[in-house]
This record gives C-alpha cells, sequence and structure tokens, in this order.
C-alpha cells in the first residue's frame, strides 16, 4: 500500500473536536440520491474545496463532473461500486472499480453481498471483495457491509473477510437500507479489524455530537451528505 492510499488515521483528541471545523478531514462529502443533478455535483465539490473535506463521494457516473469541480483541490474523488444493493456479480463490481479508477477516482467504496454473507457463502464475499481490490490497482477501496441488516456474529464475520480479502477500510451503511451508524457498531468494527484497517461510519450522520461520537468509538472517517452543516455545529 502506498503513501497515498493507506488509511487516513488522525489523532483523535476529545477537546480538539469541540471545534467543528476539526471534523473536516475526516469527512467524505456525500451526494448518492437517484436524482443528483451535474449542479448538485459541482455544489458538493465546491464545498468540499471550501471546507477542507477529505474527499467528495459520487455514483461512478458522475466522477467525471466531479474531477472537472475539483480541478487541482487536495480533496480526493470517491466512487460506489455496485450501490447501493450489493447484489451484482463480483465481475461487474470490478469493471465498475476499473472504470471509476480510470476516470480518476481516489478510492472506491463498495457494497458487500449481503445474501451472500447472511446464506455463509464466504467463499463468495472474499472473492467479490477481493475482486474489486484487484480491479482498484492498489487504491484505498472500503466495503460497506450495510450494519443495519446484519447479526453481531455476521458484522463480525463481515470485517474479518474485508480485511482477509485485501481492503483497506470497512464502512457501516450505504444509507438506503434503514440502517445508520451507531456508536456500538463502529467500535465492534474496529475491535474486529484493529488498528491496522480503517473504519468509515456513513448513514444518517445529521449532528456535530454524532459525528464526534462516531469518531471517538473508532471512525477514521465519517461519509455524510451533511458535512457542510456538521463543520458549521456546535456542541
Amino acid at each position: 500500500m502506498t503513501e497515498e492510499t493507506q488509511p487516513h488515521f488522525l489523532n483523535i483528541n476529545k477537546e480538539q473536536l469541540k471545534n467543528p471545523s476539526a471534523l473536516s478531514p475526516f469527512i467524505e462529502h456525500t451526494l448518492l440520491k437517484a436524482d443528483a443533478r451535474q449542479a448538485e455535483v459541482i455544489k458538493l465539490a465546491d464545498e468540499a474545496m471550501a471546507f477542507g473535506f477529505w474527499g467528495a463521494c459520487v455514483n461512478v457516473c458522475q466522477l467525471k463532473t466531479l474531477l472537472k469541480a475539483l480541478g487541482n483541490s487536495a480533496v480526493r474523488a470517491v466512487a460506489v461500486v455496485g450501490f447501493p444493493l450489493g447484489a451484482t456479480l463480483p465481475e461487474v463490481k470490478a469493471f465498475e472499480a476499473h472504470k471509476a479508477i480510470e476516470a480518476g477516482a481516489a478510492e472506491v467504496d463498495m457494497v458487500m453481498n449481503i445474501g451472500a454473507l447472511k446464506d455463509g457463502d464466504y467463499a463468495w464475499v472474499s472473492k467479490d471483495i477481493a475482486c474489486v481490490v484487484e480491479a482498484a490497482r492498489g487504491a484505498c477501496t472500503k466495503v460497506i457491509i450495510e450494519t443495519g441488516l446484519l447479526t453481531e456474529r455476521e458484522k463480525e464475520a463481515a470485517c474479518l473477510l474485508s480485511k482477509s480479502s485485501g481492503a483497506h477500510f470497512v464502512k457501516t451503511c450505504t444509507g438506503f437500507a434503514g440502517g445508520k451508524a451507531t456508536q456500538a457498531d463502529v467500535a465492534l468494527m474496529r475491535r474486529v479489524v484493529g488498528s491496522g484497517m480503517g473504519v468509515k461510519a456513513s448513514g444518517g450522520i445529521c449532528t456535530f455530537e454524532e459525528a464526534v461520537a462516531l469518531l471517538l468509538a473508532g471512525a477514521n472517517r465519517l461519509g455524510t451528505s451533511s458535512g457542510a452543516k456538521l463543520v458549521k455545529g456546535g456542541w
């Protein structure tokens, strides 16, 4: 893993996080709704640059617009793969990841095959993740495990499979399946993957207090469409 693609780990200090602007390096500003327009993608990029967010996350088809809007800024372009269901074939996800990286994405967030995990078909799940990791060619790859649909044992298995298959992060939710990021899930994921892998909290993060609590529970990144609101907030 290169320095550029290593998980983004910052030292998290509760006192420092009393300043809302301290959230900025952790945030991936997100726009994934089905009816997202080009003007909204451009606004997403503008906000990400203005607030110094780590990244901006969109669907693959909107990467060109995002990258043009970001220009030479330090904000990373992030694309989702197999989103939001995770029910496509591994080869399809790999192709999508390849096209995302080819288009200029710095990172990809893939959705795990949830049904295969719940069936105990770990070979399928591992192949699914490994195919995307390979297609991403060293770029940071995150696996969305959709915590709201899983038991505690399934969450543990999802994290272990993500780690053994070469992913760099595990991520809580898509935000499209009814679940949301919780402190308990983030703490579980951190416990299972250890300190050498990233944990991204995503799904329903709407307040500054929630964001700080998730970071203190073990998250390294926050995926949210409310990034601008969070860095303007307070305790």
